[in-house]
């Protein structure tokens, strides 16, 4: 079945360093959620960021994609926003 929406949820991590196990538990919790993932922080040759956005392309029933959003938005130091865009 084809879906009628992309739905992404943007997370901006302030300390990745110290909250990706917590991320990745939920993650892994909602794995079947999940179709894409991509992270992104900056870094060059003297410097790795503490800092770094995670992007997700979820599908399925939309319920739990907010659970999973909730669930994030209940650690300190981390902002979840959501993108849907629907095609025909």
């Amino acid at each position: 079945m084809i879906q009628d929406s992309y739905i992404i949820i943007g997370i901006h991590v302030q300390d990745r360093i110290h909250q990706v196990p917590d991320i990745q538990t939920l993650f892994t919790e909602y794995g079947c959620s999940i179709r894409t993932r991509l992270g992104l922080h900056e870094t060059n040759e003297n410097k790795c960021s503490g800092a770094g956005l995670i992007l997700l392309e979820v599908v399925g029933d939309e319920s739990q994609i907010d659970s999973l959003m909730n669930a994030l938005n209940q650690m300190d130091g981390i902002e979840v926003q959501k993108m849907k865009f629907r095609h025909d």
